[in-house]
C-alpha cells in the first residue's frame, strides 16, 4: 500500500538539489562555464549550497574556497593544494573528482611545483651563516699556508748533520821501533792536564785545600766617623748613646727578624736611609749584599755589616771607637 504524503512529492524546499531525482537537463556540469572555478560555482549554486555549508562540510576556509571559484589561485597556500580543494569540491556535489581535478589541469596548465612557504611568512637568511663560512675558510686557509710553509723550511734544511773538518793533528812523537807488550805507551802531544777546580770565594794553601779568602770590604769613611743622616731613618726613636744604626750606602734589601723568625722591619733601603735597632732581645738583621751597610754604635762608625746574617747583639757589642780628631783650620 502506498504511503499517503499528502501531495508532497520532496523533502527539498524549492530550488534545492534532490539527490533521489534523476538530473535536469539544465543542470549545469564540469564542463559549463569559461574555468572549473565558474564550473563549481554553477553547479553549487544550482544545488542551493551555501558557500558557508561548503566551507563546514569540507573543512576548507570559506576565502580559500571563493578564490578557487573566482581562479584566484596566488591567495591558495600552493598549487597542490588548489587541486586538493577542487577534488573535495567535487566530491560534496556529487561530481567526479578525477574530471574536476582535469579540467582545472587544462585550464590552469602549469607544472605542479612544491609546497609553498605559508602566507605571510618570509624566508630569510641568517646572516651569522655566511659570517661562519667565511671565518672556517680563513681558519682551513691558514692552517694550508702553514702546512706549506713547514714543508718549504723542512726542504731547505741540511739533510744530514755536516761535520766540521778538524785540522790535520802532528803525529805524535814517541820512541820507534818495536814496543815490547806490557810497557805504558806516552801520553799525545796534545794531551794537557786540566786546571783543579776552584770554588768561587775560597782560595787554597799550601796543601790544596780551600780555605775561605779573607774578603776585606773596603771602608767608605774612617773608624769613629759620627753619623750624618742622609735619608730617613727608620725603626726605634732616637735612644741612649749606645744605640746601633745600620745605614745604606746603596740600594739593599734589609730584613730585621726577631727570635722566633717573625719579622719586625723589612724593605729595600734606599741610598742614605737608616734604621736604628731597637734594644729587643734575639733581633737579627738579614741584608742582601752586607757589604753596602756602614754600622753606627753610639753615634760612630764601626764598619760594614759582618755578613749576611747578623745577630744584634754582635753589632752592639762592637765598642765605638773614638772620634776622629781634625786639624783646626789656620
Amino acid at each position: 500500500m502506498a504511503r499517503d504524503t499528502g501531495g508532497v512529492t520532496s523533502l527539498y524546499r524549492v530550488g534545492e538539489y534532490d539527490p533521489s531525482e534523476p538530473p535536469r537537463s539544465d543542470a549545469p556540469g564540469l564542463d559549463d562555464g569559461p574555468d572549473i572555478g565558474a564550473a563549481l560555482k554553477a553547479v553549487r549554486e544550482f544545488k542551493g549550497v551555501s558557500l558557508q555549508d561548503l566551507a563546514d562540510a569540507t573543512r576548507i576556509r570559506q576565502n580559500y574556497l571563493a578564490a578557487l571559484e573566482d581562479m584566484r589561485l596566488d591567495e591558495l597556500p600552493s598549487r597542490p593544494f588548489a587541486i586538493g580543494y577542487v577534488k573535495a569540491y567535487a566530491q560534496h556535489l556529487d561530481l567526479d573528482p578525477d574530471a574536476a581535478v582535469e579540467r582545472f589541469r587544462v585550464d590552469n596548465p602549469i607544472h605542479d611545483e612544491g609546497l609553498r612557504a605559508p602566507v605571510g611568512m618570509r624566508k630569510q637568511n641568517d646572516p651569522r651563516l655566511g659570517l661562519i663560512l667565511i671565518a672556517a675558510i680563513l681558519v682551513v686557509a691558514a692552517f694550508a699556508l702553514w702546512n706549506v710553509a713547514q714543508r718549504t723550511l723542512t726542504a731547505q734544511q741540511p739533510t744530514g748533520a755536516t761535520v766540521a773538518e778538524q785540522p790535520a793533528q802532528p803525529a805524535p812523537t814517541g820512541p820507534t821501533g818495536p814496543i815490547s807488550v806490557g810497557e805504558v805507551a806516552p801520553p799525545p802531544v796534545e794531551s794537557t792536564t786540566p786546571v783543579p777546580y776552584q770554588t768561587p770565594g775560597l782560595a787554597t794553601n799550601g796543601d790544596g785545600a780551600e780555605t775561605a779568602a779573607a774578603q776585606v770590604p773596603s771602608l767608605s769613611m774612617p773608624l769613629g766617623s759620627p753619623f750624618k743622616a742622609r735619608g730617613q731613618i727608620y725603626g726605634a726613636p732616637a735612644g741612649p748613646a749606645g744605640a746601633v744604626i745600620v745605614q745604606a750606602r746603596r740600594n739593599a734589601a734589609f730584613e730585621v727578624k726577631g727570635s722566633d723568625g717573625s719579622s719586625y722591619f723589612v724593605r729595600v733601603l734606599q741610598t742614605g736611609e737608616a734604621y736604628r735597632l731597637p734594644v729587643i732581645r734575639g733581633l737579627s738583621v738579614t741584608v742582601s749584599d752586607p757589604g753596602v751597610f756602614d754600622v753606627f754604635v753610639g753615634g760612630g762608625y764601626v764598619g760594614p755589616l759582618p755578613g749576611l746574617v747578623t745577630q744584634a747583639t754582635v753589632l752592639a757589642a762592637k765598642a765605638p771607637p773614638p772620634p776622629v780628631q781634625t786639624a783646626p783650620v789656620p
